[in-house]
């Protein structure tokens, strides 16, 4: 046999897909053994990794070999740069194993007579294939047959692969979608097939109903129905043994113009072990996007128009009601029945201002689709759009009452889906309405219950339009100094300090006018003896007034006192 060069590597054409950017293509160890050159091969450790991938083949013949390997590789020795330092064999092993070679054949005999027993011990326990070659045997043969196997095989796969995508393209070209991919390859290779967004919902999936049950059974389904893709065994990765009893699972990115879309993941049918073929799957990927990117930009246009009519249905220019009636039927959305109007607005940020603005779209996105999904999980004749400062819905009133109720459960559900943003959101809820004719008024009502729900009770407020009593006169005041003037007038020292003793005399006076002076009733809810509030309320008179006796005193006590309770001004 002629000398080879000290690390000499011959490979097949291997393809590797840039969606995943580490996945190879080739021939198991177990599989290589059966060319007619290693008929004689024999297996004496790491037996466990014969389903290791052998992609490229390398000669070592240098003692300083690490270098020169790569991932996937079959690495082939005669022993003759280790012949005078057989003990490092066992680290060599590791090492190998590190770089994710596929198994090391080596031949016994002229420089190495045995193999170390610890050498073969790490080899099983790292699941190493070592594979003694025959004697008789050239490399050149080994190299020529190997690498032969591989290139048929890839070229078969190859080939397989672009008959695939022809028949997936031609899916998309007769407007199918995902549900029709899914399908595709589902009868390409059996079990079950999801393809999920990048936030693990589930856009379509195929299988018969036990290959889905089995599915979502999986550790990588929550049991409310999301993928957790972070538990996804990527195509490309090196995976680990698939559990007894449990079907092999493969996930492919779909990615179109450097966004991720999500995974496709595909499940092997029941009793099978092996994973479906990545390349096709990645193909397949390739055509998801197209299908995705279709999807968005027809949705775009929709959402486009969507907003530009409700828009024009608060703003009362619709053209009549019967026309406002018929163009949102079209959309989808019912405004011929006892309706709301419900606004949401992010609450400011805190911290530094330009900091708060980076990413305000993508928050207001998130809010947006929380929005839409919570309400119309509820309600699926409702409209929802999300505009720049804003969501904005309206939603019909229940024909057995329980409004309340149902607006607290869409509130609850869509901030627990966007409490990962750290933006807490506001609410406010109008008047209920019969009509389109009137949700331009609506509409500001609940505009202005946001602003005052917030004022009253800080970020994350739901504020009902009608509940909102005195405040509502209130906040039409536009003169924030003209209000706080007034409390100062009113309340003297009380407006002034902020100590806890007045914020303690404040309490007392503002459950004192609650209770229209009743001094028992003031006294139990405070828990104070009667002659303390006795004394407290004599103390008040002295800085306020003789307000007991003076009712329109009382009356302005009581304006200041919810002007102090109202915050922003």
């Amino acid at each position: 046999m002629p000398e080879l060069p000290a690390a000499r590597e011959i490979e097949g054409s291997g393809v590797r897909p840039a969606s995943s950017g580490t996945l190879t293509y080739g021939v198991a160890v177990g599989e290589v053994l059966g060319v007619p050159a290693l008929a004689g091969a024999q297996v004496v450790a790491g037996a466990r990794g014969l389903d290791r991938v052998v992609q490229r083949l390398n000669v070592m013949e240098v003692p300083d070999i690490l270098p020169w390997v790569k991932p996937h590789e079959l690495l082939l020795t005669t022993g003759y740069p280790l012949r005078h330092t057989p003990q490092v064999l066992s680290q060599l092993v590791a090492d190998l194993d590190e770089r994710g070679l596929a198994a090391l054949g080596i031949k016994l005999g002229r420089y190495i007579d045995e193999l170390p027993p610890q050498m073969l011990a790490t080899a099983d326990q790292m699941g190493f294939p070592i594979i003694l070659l025959p004697n008789d045997v050239g490399f050149d043969d080994i190299l020529n047959q190997v690498l032969t196997d591989i290139l048929n095989r890839q070229a078969a796969v190859l080939a397989r692969s672009e008959e695939v995508h022809r028949a997936l393209v031609q899916i998309v070209l007769a407007g199918g979608g995902l549900k029709e991919v899914a399908d595709e390859l589902v009868r390409l290779f059996g079990g079950a097939v999801l393809i999920v967004a990048a936030d693990g919902e589930v856009l379509a999936q195929s299988g018969s109903p036990e290959d889905l049950a089995a599915a979502r059974a999986s550790r990588y389904v929550h049991p409310s129905g999301r993928v957790r893709l972070e538990r996804l065994p990527l195509a490309g990765e090196r995976q680990r043994p698939t559990p007894r009893g449990e079907r092999a699972v493969v996930a492919v990115p779909i990615v179109a113009g450097g966004t991720d879309h999500g995974r496709i993941v595909a499940f092997s049918p029941d009793g099978v072990s092996e994973a479906p073929d990545v390349l096709t799957l990645e193909r397949a990927a390739t055509v998801a996007a197209l299908v995705i990117t279709k999807q968005l930009a027809v949705s775009a246009v929709e959402s486009k128009y969507q907003t530009d009519f409700l828009h024009d249905l608060i703003s009362g220019r619709t053209g009549g009601p019967e026309r406002a009636i018929t163009h949102s039927a079209w959309l989808g959305w019912d405004i011929a029945r006892p309706l709301v109007v419900v606004v949401a607005e992010l609450d400011p940020a805190p911290g530094d201002r330009h900091a708060a603005q980076v990413g305000e779209l993508r928050v207001q996105e998130r809010l947006a689709a929380a929005w839409t999904a919570a309400v119309r999980a509820r309600d699926p004749k409702a409209a929802v759009v999300g505009f720049t400062q804003e969501v904005v819905a309206l939603v019909g009133v229940p024909q057995r009452g329980g409004l309340d109720r149902l607006l607290r459960e869409i509130v609850t559900q869509v901030a627990a889906e966007t409490r990962v943003l750290r933006r807490s959101f506001s609410t406010g809820v109008s008047r209920v309405v019969g009509g389109p004719e009137g949700l331009p008024a609506a509409y500001e009502q609940a505009r202005r219950a946001v602003a005052v729900g917030r004022q009253i009770h800080g970020p994350g407020a739901l504020a009902d339009f009608d509940s909102l009593g005195v405040y509502r006169l209130l906040s039409l005041i536009p003169d924030s100094d003209e209000l706080r003037a007034f409390v100062r007038e009113t309340l003297g020292e009380l407006a002034t300090r902020d100590d806890e003793e007045t914020q303690d005399l404040r309490r007392t006076l503002r459950v004192l006018l609650e209770t229209n002076l009743n001094v028992a009733e003031t006294a139990r809810r405070l828990h104070f003896h009667y002659n303390t509030l006795r004394y407290r309320i004599g103390k008040l008179e002295r800085m306020l007034g003789p307000f007991t006796g003076d009712p329109h005193l009382r009356l302005n006590l009581t304006l200041a006192l919810h002007v102090v309770a109202m915050r922003g001004l």
